[in-house]
């Protein structure tokens, strides 16, 4: 097998090397604030217009937002296949698995606390009084 050299100006956004010029840095935020901005704006004209529809709308604001998610990972979190990258991932592993536990933890807690006191017992109790 042959190895191919890889091109200095060939690598995935938000994955820019320290030797380069700020410009080209300040350029990579520059080009994801526009995206983040495009982005946001298609979601308010998604949810306030005719575009798409009724029923529709809540897909559409959900494919905008994976997106969203996309250009600030990639942009701004600098998340990208490099190995350079592993300790990043990671982290974004872990606060995505500390906010699910959070959520699951607070979703179960209430469940049990509507299955355990239910509007008809809270009134035979305060009757007893």
């Amino acid at each position: 097998m042959t190895s191919h050299p890889v091109d200095q100006h060939d690598v995935a956004p938000g994955d820019e090397q320290i030797s380069e010029s700020i410009a080209s840095g300040v350029l990579g935020y520059l080009v994801g604030f526009v995206l983040a901005v495009i982005l946001t704006a298609m979601s308010f004209y998604v949810a306030s217009s005719d575009l798409l529809w009724g029923p529709g709308i809540a897909m559409g604001l959900v494919v905008l937002a994976i997106a969203q998610m996309g250009v600030h990972l990639v942009f701004f979190l600098h998340i990208t296949t490099s190995p350079d990258s592993t300790n990043n991932v990671l982290a974004l592993a872990f606060g995505v698995f500390i906010v699910f536990l959070v959520l699951a933890g607070s979703l179960w807690i209430m469940a049990n606390l509507n299955h355990n006191l239910m509007p008809d017992q809270m009134m035979e109790q305060m009757k007893n009084m």
